[in-house]
């Protein structure tokens, strides 16, 4: 902008004095203030929407970007699929075999096992051995053991 020191601004009025004359610089005065307040809003307001033109390319390129980012991993996605979809068909029909499928009797036979194993692990300590001396023979709840141990007569407890 226009560098005005004190002396020129001073100058500036007395000439503005002598060629307006003094009735007439207060209403000159406020309509050059008025009209440079204009011109400074409406030289912010341009540059606003400058930069938001230029913000609006920016996020323009960077949608762009991205899009084409995406739509890369799209296509790779895609491509691999694809090929391993084919491999997978060419390795099922080149094969020609018949799946192996499990009978009634390999059921049953896994089903056993399984019991057997399930029993070996679970039963460290045989069931006679626990009644006898006294171990645990089931998981009891914490209101089934205060039941158990609390003493049999008048009951005196009350919530109120």
């Amino acid at each position: 902008m226009i560098d005005l020191g004190l002396s020129k601004l001073a100058i500036i009025g007395v000439v503005a004095l002598v060629v307006i004359g003094p009735e007439k610089l207060p209403k000159v005065a406020r309509m050059v203030g008025s009209l440079y307040g204009r011109a400074q809003r409406y030289l912010s307001e341009v540059k606003s929407e400058v930069s938001r033109e230029i913000e609006l390319d920016e996020l323009k390129n960077l949608q762009k970007e991205v899009q084409d980012a995406a739509q890369s991993v799209k296509d790779g996605v895609e491509n691999s699929i694809s090929k391993n979809l084919a491999e997978v068909e060419n390795a099922w029909h080149d094969h020609g075999e018949p799946l192996i499928v499990a009978t009634p009797d390999d059921l049953s036979r896994k089903a056993r096992e399984f019991r057997r194993k399930k029993l070996v692990r679970n039963s460290a300590v045989p069931g006679w051995y626990k009644q006898r001396h006294g171990g645990k023979m089931h998981v009891t709840s914490a209101a089934a053991r205060v039941a158990r141990f609390r003493p049999r007569g008048k009951s005196t407890a009350s919530f109120y």
